[in-house]
C-alpha cells in the first residue's frame, strides 16, 4: 500500500458522499488515498454525475491529490482495492417509503432499521452484498469491507455467517454521536470521555462513563433525565426518558432504544406523520432534493452544512477513522459492529455485536464486555435472535423464517399481524426480493 491507497465506495451516488470526501481530504497526511472509486448503478447515474463533480471540486480547493473515478461497472472499480465502502439503499428512497408507510397502515411502527422494515431492508440488501464481497474474495482479497448500509447489526450479521470474506467491519454514527452529545452536556472535550459501550446496532448501552479517570454514569443518568437536555438524531423523535426508569436501568440508552421502551408515544407520533404524507422517509426523499439542487451548483467545493439534516451526519468519521487506524496500525478504540469473539459473555462467538474495540493493522479486536446487566440482557438477546433469522431469511427466501423473526421482535404485535405486514411487504418489493419468488 506504499503507493497510496485506493478505496471504493458502492452506493457512491448517494447524498452522504461529501461527507466521506471530506473524510478523506482532512486526513489525507495520515491516509494518502489516491484512488477513490465512486461506484453506483444505473438508475443512480445522473446522481453519481452530481455528486462525483462536486467531489472532484472539493478535492481540487484542497489541493490534494486524490483522483476521482466514476463508475457503474462495479468489477473494474474492485480491482486490487484496499479498502471497499459500502452505503447502498437497494430499491433507492422510493422503498424506504414502503417500509415505512405499509407497517404504519397496519398499526405498528414502521422505520428503516426497525421492525417489519428493518427487515425488509435487511432482505433486500443481504443479497447484494454477498455479492459484492463474492467479488471481492476474486478481485481484492486483502481489502476490508466497511459498511454503512443499514440494518448494520444484520447485514454484519449476514456477512460473517454467509460470506468467504471475512474482513468486514459493520460502522455507525451512532456512538459517535452519543459520545459528541454526552460530552457537550457534561462541557468536556470528547478525548477525555470514555464509554464503555456494548450490544448491537442501534441496540448499543453506554455501560460505563468516564471523564479522565472518574465514573460519572450516574451523573449522565440524572441528566438525560432533564427534560431540557437530549441526546438526539436527526430521525428520532426527542421524547423525553422517565428518570425513574433511566435510573433503574443504570446505563446509557441510544436514541434508538425510544423504538422499544416508548414504543406507544412514537407509533402514535409516526402515525400522525403518517397521516400528512410526512413520514421520515418522505421528508428524507424532499431533503436529498434540495440537497442534489445544491450539490449541482457548480460554484459548490465543500460539503454543504445542510447536509447534517440527514440522520447519518458524522457517520464519515466513524468509517474513515476505522480506515486509518488500520492503515496506520493506531491501535486505538473505535466502537465497531464485529464478530463477537466472546466479547459478550451472553451472545454466541460468531455473532455480530457492536462493541469498543481496539483497532489493529490486522483489523478490529473487540475488548471484553463479560456479562451484560441483567436489565439489558433480554432485549438485546431478543434483538440478536431477530439479526440471526432474519439474515437466514434473507439467503435462503424462507417465509417461514421470515414470519418468525418477525414474531420474535418486540415492535410486532402478534403473529397474525406479522403474517399480514410480511405478506403486504413481500408482495410491495417483489423485484428486490427474487429467492422469495422464485418457482
Amino acid at each position: 500500500m506504499g503507493k497510496g491507497i485506493k478505496i471504493v465506495t458502492i452506493g457512491g451516488g448517494s447524498s452522504y458522499t461529501p461527507e466521506l470526501i471530506e473524510g478523506f481530504i482532512k486526513r489525507y497526511y495520515e491516509l494518502p488515498v489516491r484512488e477513490l472509486w465512486l461506484v453506483d448503478i444505473e438508475a443512480g447515474r445522473e446522481k453519481l454525475e452530481i455528486v462525483g463533480n462536486l467531489a472532484k471540486r472539493m478535492v481540487e480547493k484542497a489541493g490534494v491529490p486524490i483522483e476521482i473515478h466514476l463508475t457503474l461497472d462495479r468489477r473494474q472499480a474492485l480491482k486490487d482495492a484496499d479498502f471497499v465502502t459500502t452505503q447502498m439503499r437497494v430499491g433507492l428512497l422510493d422503498a424506504r417509503v414502503k417500509d415505512e408507510r405499509i407497517p404504519l397502515e397496519m398499526g405498528m411502527i414502521g422505520q428503516e432499521t426497525n421492525g417489519a422494515g428493518g427487515l425488509f431492508k435487511g432482505l433486500r440488501t443481504i443479497p447484494v452484498l454477498l455479492e459484492i464481497t463474492e467479488e471481492m474474495q476474486e478481485l481484492c482479497p486483502n481489502a476490508w469491507l466497511i459498511n454503512f448500509t443499514n440494518p448494520a447489526g444484520m447485514v454484519t450479521e449476514a456477512l460473517l455467517r454467509y460470506s468467504n470474506h471475512k474482513n468486514v467491519i459493520g460502522v455507525c454514527n451512532v456512538p459517535f454521536n452519543m459520545h459528541l452529545s454526552i460530552s457537550k452536556m457534561l462541557g468536556v472535550e470528547m478525548e477525555r470521555v470514555y464509554i464503555e459501550f456494548a450490544g448491537l446496532n442501534h441496540m448499543l448501552f453506554g455501560l460505563h462513563v468516564y471523564v479522565d479517570d472518574q465514573e460519572v454514569t450516574q451523573k449522565v443518568l440524572e441528566m438525560l433525565g432533564d427534560p431540557d437536555i437530549q441526546m438526539n438524531m436527526k430521525n428520532i423523535a426527542p421524547l423525553p426518558w422517565n428518570t425513574q426508569f433511566l435510573k433503574g436501568l443504570g446505563v446509557v440508552p441510544c436514541p434508538y432504544h425510544r423504538y422499544f421502551y416508548k414504543t406507544k408515544d412514537i407509533l402514535e407520533e409516526e402515525l400522525e406523520a403518517y397521516k400528512t404524507g410526512k413520514t421520515r422517509a418522505e421528508v428524507v426523499k424532499k431533503l436529498e432534493e434540495e440537497l442534489f439542487k445544491l450539490y449541482e451548483d457548480e460554484m459548490l467545493d465543500i460539503k454543504p452544512p445542510q447536509l447534517e439534516k440527514r440522520g447519518g451526519a458524522y457517520y464519515s468519521d466513524a468509517a474513515c477513522n476505522v480506515i486509518s487506524s488500520i492503515y496506520n496500525d493506531k491501535k486505538d478504540i473505535q466502537v465497531l459492529n464485529v464478530q463477537n469473539k466472546g466479547a459478550i459473555a451472553d451472545i454466541d462467538y460468531e455473532s455480530a455485536v457492536e462493541v469498543n474495540c481496539m483497532v489493529t493493522k490486522n483489523g478490529p479486536i473487540p475488548l471484553t464486555v463479560g456479562k451484560l446487566p441483567v436489565q439489558i440482557k433480554g432485549l438485546v438477546q431478543q434483538i440478536k435472535s431477530f439479526e440471526i433469522l432474519g439474515a437466514e431469511a434473507a439467503v435462503t427466501g424462507s417465509f417461514e423464517k421470515a414470519l418468525v423473526a418477525l414474531t420474535i421482535n418486540p415492535l410486532i404485535p402478534s403473529d397474525d399481524l406479522a403474517e399480514d405486514v410480511l405478506q403486504a411487504l413481500l408482495e410491495a418489493h417483489k423485484e428486490y426480493l427474487p429467492l422469495f419468488f422464485k418457482q
